[in-house]
């Protein structure tokens, strides 16, 4: 398969089984990847758009599955379904159904207990869901617009802005966010979601 290059800091890479998933043979660069899979989420962004799903439809293993699903189905095979290898980040591969079923759980729990503002409901759950690692790709991705779910559709507020920018590359957004996410990481989650609204 022509589809090799590096990924930057904070993107894992594929195996050669899931780079097998890729649905349009003819990209080869990691720029022409990232132009097709941004007009999937576009399309799945937009879906999302006007409805208003409930708490106990969003925090649901079929829900999460879903979301991933629409984002990347007309450029991996494998879209939704949870990865089958293991990574330097997230949970073993074979842990990923019950670390995701005790987040769901207390994601619901903090809603009906008001445990946590909406904004903070979000970016915890980002922040889980992101540390788990469900998918073979587009985690960062997916975990942002499941917290812009959360926040639009439950509480009816306006989605984060994560910066105002593109994660791709080496920029300073980037670099901002992989330090509130390492924060994040040590339970302070001030910085992160300072920086989803910023």
């Amino acid at each position: 398969m022509g589809l090799e290059f590096d990924s930057s800091e904070g993107q894992t890479p594929l195996d050669e089984e899931e780079r097998e998933g890729l649905l349009i043979p003819t990209i080869s660069t990691r720029g022409e990847l990232d132009e097709f899979e941004q007009q999937n989420i576009e399309r799945a962004v937009q879906w999302t758009l006007g409805k208003s799903f409930k708490p106990a439809t969003v925090f649901t293993e079929h829900f999460i599955r879903m979301i991933h699903e629409r984002m990347f189905v007309d450029v991996w095979s494998w879209a939704g379904d949870f990865r089958k290898s293991n990574r330097n980040i997230g949970v073993d591969k074979w842990q990923i159904p019950t670390a995701l079923k005790s987040l769901l759980d207390d994601a619901l729990y903090w809603h009906k207990n008001n445990i946590y503002n909406p904004d903070e409901i979000g970016i915890r759950f980002k922040h889980r869901i992101v540390s788990i690692h469900c998918f073979p790709n587009g985690n960062g991705r997916h975990s942002r617009l499941m917290a812009d779910i959360i926040i639009e559709n439950i509480y009816k507020q306006p989605v984060f802005t994560w910066g105002a920018s593109t994660f791709s590359g080496k920029t300073d957004a980037r670099a901002a966010y992989l330090k509130a996410l390492k924060a994040a990481d040590r339970g302070e989650y001030e910085s992160l979601i300072a920086f989803a609204r910023s």
